[in-house]
């Protein structure tokens, strides 16, 4: 039973949200890893396995992304089915960005199920797999920017306070990227400048 006011498709959007919110908690402690930043050098100054704490959000993250579709099930109009949900190309309402809703969850338990299986990949492999994140992201807050979450197809509204938090964290990941991109371009102009037996380049910072 819902509280009173509460619909189906609110309940839904929120719990999208909350996977907005995961997904980019995690890809913020990827940057803290690839960064080598030490919560014992660094602030809070204290041993903190925040490797651990990576998995688990992106495990949240697709335990939330799941739910958000299924919980579409008990919307009474528009009516979903099951496929509408695993193939949604002709769901009932907004095919396109439900489909690129699910590309996004698909590619999570991709990146998901490729961590878990991270020893037996290999680092490499697993890697090359792991960087899928960056692409489930863009279809997930492709998603979330562009879909009506009262499911009527009107006009994306901008200033929507759901949007509002979808776009400030739609501003971070594309930090997170660019650092990201940033700090690996470092890293193989050093690597590329020490097997060359050059000056190396300036030393990277691990904080």
């Amino acid at each position: 039973m819902l509280p009173m006011g509460l619909t189906v498709l609110d309940l839904s959007a929120y719990i999208g949200l909350a996977a907005v919110g995961a997904i980019t908690l995690n890809m913020l402690l990827g940057l803290l890893m690839a960064f080598r930043y030490s919560p014992y050098r660094s602030w809070p100054h204290h041993r903190f396995n925040y490797f651990r704490f990576h998995n688990w959000t992106g495990y949240l993250a697709l335990a939330v992304s799941i739910l958000h579709p299924v919980i579409l099930l008990f919307n009474e109009n528009p009516h979903f089915r099951i496929l509408d949900l695993v193939y949604p190309v002709h769901s009932p309402s907004q095919p396109l960005d439900n489909t690129i809703g699910a590309i996004a969850l698909y590619l999570l338990a991709f990146v998901a199920i490729t961590s878990y299986m991270r020893i037996r990949l290999g680092r490499h492999l697993w890697k090359s797999f792991h960087f899928s994140i960056y692409f489930a992201a863009a279809a997930l807050f492709w998603h979330s920017l562009f879909t009506d979450p009262a499911l009527k197809n009107a006009p994306v509204d901008w200033s929507d306070g759901g949007k509002l938090f979808v776009e400030s964290w739609f501003l971070v990941i594309v930090a997170i990227g660019l650092l990201r991109l940033r700090f690996a371009r470092r890293k193989a102009l050093h690597a590329r400048h020490k097997l060359l037996g050059r000056q190396p380049a300036p030393r990277l910072n691990n904080w």
